[in-house]
C-alpha cells in the first residue's frame, strides 16, 4: 500500500494505492487521525489506485467520515472501480461516499 496527502483550497486529499487491509490500516491510521484532529471542512479520498480493500480498510474511511460528520466535515470517496467498488456496492456504501 502507498498513501500520499494533500492539502489545498480548503480540500484535504487522501490518496491510497494497492490494498487497503487489516495488514495496511496501522500505516495510514495515524494519517486519518491527524486529518480529523485539523478538522478539514471538505475531505476527499482518492482510491483510483486501490486494486483491494477488506472489512478493516471499510471501517477506517466510515471512521474517518463519521468523525468529520461530528465537527461538520464531510468526506467523499472518488476513483473507486473493480473489486472496492463492488464492498462499496455491497454494503451500499456508494450512496453516501462516493462523489
Amino acid at each position: 500500500m502507498d498513501f500520499s496527502t494533500n492539502r489545498a483550497d480548503g480540500v484535504a486529499t487522501l490518496r491510497i494505492e494497492g490494498e487497503l487491509d487489516a495488514v495496511s490500516i496501522p500505516e495510514v491510521r495515524p494519517t486519518i487521525d491527524t486529518l480529523i484532529a485539523e478538522r478539514h471542512p471538505r475531505i476527499v479520498v482518492d482510491l483510483s489506485g486501490l486494486r483491494l480493500i477488506d472489512s478493516s480498510g471499510v471501517g477506517a474511511l466510515v471512521f474517518l467520515y463519521k468523525k468529520a460528520k461530528e465537527y461538520g466535515g464531510t468526506v467523499t470517496v472518488r476513483g473507486l472501480r473493480d473489486q472496492p467498488l463492488s464492498i462499496f456496492k455491497l454494503l451500499r456504501l456508494d450512496r453516501v461516499l462516493l462523489a
